[in-house]
């Protein structure tokens, strides 16, 4: 079966992105560019991490988009205490059946909140390394497929708060894109003050698109067309990164088919066919800034930095 046009998908007054960010903007007060890095992560099939301070509506921003896409949703807390098996699932001997049935866990859902990641430690993040990149999880031996659509959404708060554990580069790199909401302008604040609970809007959102028209969706992004100076410019961030004294170690060619996949998102909510290289620059930031590290060990370089140093230095 061949995937819908552009313009099949766009025959109501308003494309299907542009009425799930109208949505969105209801609820989320003033963050538009983040709503739609979000909205471009989740169309271009990867994961998103929000890092960011308690409070600001990271985890009111992955209700609602569970919502609004009409996916499966589960919430994980991750604390110091979180087993592997609280993740994925466990077998469990049934004495009826004289058999091990299998109980899956909060995993196998399509949207998956991974609230406060960084909380738990190190063994059990590595539950999701196999689900984020294969889109399966291995137990007792047997492999088990995840639904379709498979999204996770991970918040983390910043590392200098109480009880957090850094997330290990390997997990870092299986978030296509990582972005930061921060606090509300003053106008927004106080229409938030004086305005409904943002829990209570999420729960009377209804799903803006159906289960077929977000894999149709998704299958017109792998379709948008990247002609060769494209790849050539994205090629060439790589290789910078790579060579330059400014990074401890440059980025993975995962990196690079992931800013490719979101390069092509952006370019769909902005209603072209085609990729250019203003779709490429807007989705940098969020595609590299968990990835890269400064030169020094524990070096953090500011996302402002990270941008104008690759921009100023790779030519398109």
């Amino acid at each position: 079966m061949t995937s819908p046009s552009l313009n099949q998908i766009t025959t109501s007054n308003r494309s299907l992105p542009d009425t799930i960010l109208d949505c969105a903007r209801a609820v989320i007060l003033g963050k538009d560019h983040e709503l739609r890095l979000a909205l471009t992560c989740l169309l271009a099939r990867g994961h998103l991490l929000i890092e960011d301070v308690p409070g600001v509506g990271k985890t009111t921003l992955a209700h609602l988009l569970a919502r609004l896409l009409g996916l499966d949703y589960a919430r994980i807390q991750f604390t110091s205490d979180l087993l592997p098996a609280d993740v994925i699932g466990v077998a469990i001997y049934d004495r009826t059946s004289e058999t091990f049935r299998f109980h899956p866990g909060p995993i196998f859902s399509q949207l998956v909140l991974a609230d406060e990641i960084n909380r738990a430690t190190p063994k059990a993040q590595s539950a999701l390394l196999e689900a984020m990149e294969e889109r399966q999880v291995t137990v007792e031996g047997e492999t088990r497929p995840l639904p379709e659509p498979f999204f996770v959404i991970a918040t983390q708060n910043p590392l200098f708060q109480i009880g957090t554990f850094p997330l290990p580069e390997s997990q870092l790199d299986r978030f296509l894109m990582r972005i930061r909401l921060g606090y509300p302008a003053a106008a927004q604040e106080k229409q938030l003050l004086a305005g409904e609970d943002r829990r209570e809007m999420v729960a009377r959102q209804a799903p803006a698109l159906s289960h077929a028209e977000l894999l149709a969706l998704q299958q017109r992004v792998a379709a948008i067309h990247a002609a060769a100076p494209i790849i050539d410019y994205i090629h060439a961030i790589l290789q910078f990164t790579r060579g330059s004294e400014r990074f401890m170690y440059g980025l993975s060619p995962r990196a690079g088919l992931g800013l490719l996949r979101a390069a092509k998102a952006w370019a769909l909510l902005a209603e072209r066919e085609y990729v250019i290289p203003e779709d490429v620059q807007a989705v940098l930031p969020s595609c590299v800034i968990h990835r890269l590290m400064g030169g020094e060990p524990g070096q953090r370089i500011s996302e402002t930095e990270i941008t104008a140093f690759i921009l100023n230095n790779v030519p398109v």
